[in-house]
């Protein structure tokens, strides 16, 4: 890719435990993202909600989440027993992010995570958004499942600015990355194929990296508007072919959708976006 200068130096931000103004970021926080694989082995990324201070940091190296995915979720079960994961927490309001690998346990209601690596992005490719309201569900919702998209679910694809990707590496460490773009950046190619741009970042390429070594891949698209999400699980692949990138793209990745669970709404509601300045 060119950037190994680069990638080496901002390599060295990665760190083990949490400096206080990532603890103090994380306290603020209404939303995470986790990545990680199910009980057989496919990749989800799953939302979590709730108010500032269900997400936090209780030392240097410890991160105590207030909740654990629904019985509904693709992850429940996998997140009862200990196990790696990824998770970005993501600011809408001041486009900000910041991401925590590393390993889960449950406690109580919730997840405690011991850190191995914890660093944050860069703005890029975030989109403004205001949170509206917060409801939480009384009841889980009734999740929709398939093995492709139905039109709807297409047209969400192709509506969408913002996704979330959930990776691993070939030992199974699990990453969770944010991704975002005009609408119309993600693209539903057929009921069971997606392909993205990948625009240059920070050029740590954790997630083309994973995906170099596992294929296995997670997707969740959210309707920020009501709360619902799509959540896909297949593979993806990275896509050199010149003909297939977007403007402003240094590769494309494509996507084979292996499941589809939709959630119909959820307790979380933002606001219109203000797009990002730097999408292409």
């Amino acid at each position: 890719m060119g950037q190994a200068d680069i990638a080496e130096r901002v390599g060295r931000m990665i760190r083990p435990d949490i400096p206080a103004v990532a603890a103090g970021f994380l306290a603020e926080q209404r939303m995470v993202v986790l990545a990680a694989a199910d009980t057989a082995g496919r990749l989800w990324a799953s939302e979590l909600v709730g108010q500032p201070g269900f997400v936090r940091a209780v030392d240097d190296r410890t991160i105590a989440v207030g909740v654990r995915p629904a019985a509904t979720d693709p992850l429940h079960e996998a997140l009862t027993h200990r196990c790696g994961v990824g998770m970005i927490a993501l600011q809408p309001q001041r486009r900000r992010r910041m991401r925590v690998n590393g390993r889960s346990t449950p406690e109580g209601a919730g997840l405690r995570i011991v850190t191995d690596q914890v660093y944050s992005n860069c703005p890029k490719y975030i989109a403004r958004r205001e949170v509206e309201s917060y409801t939480p569900a009384a009841e889980a919702p009734v999740m929709r499942h398939g093995v492709e998209l139905d039109a709807d679910q297409r047209a969400a694809v192709a509506a969408a600015d913002t996704f979330f990707v959930a990776t691993a590496d070939a030992d199974g460490n699990a990453d969770a990355s944010h991704r975002g773009g005009n609408p119309g950046f993600l693209q539903a190619l057929s009921p069971t194929r997606l392909r993205w741009p990948d625009y240059r970042g920070n050029s740590m390429f954790m997630t083309l990296g994973n995906i170099e070594v596992n294929p296995r891949c997670g997707i969740l698209i959210p309707d920020w508007s009501t709360g619902a999400t799509l959540q896909l699980t297949g593979t993806a692949e990275l896509i050199w072919a010149p003909e297939t990138f977007a403007a402003g793209a240094q590769c494309s990745l494509e996507f084979t959708v292996e499941e589809v669970l939709e959630r119909p709404g959820g307790a979380l509601r933002w606001g219109p976006a203000e797009l990002s300045p730097v999408n292409p």
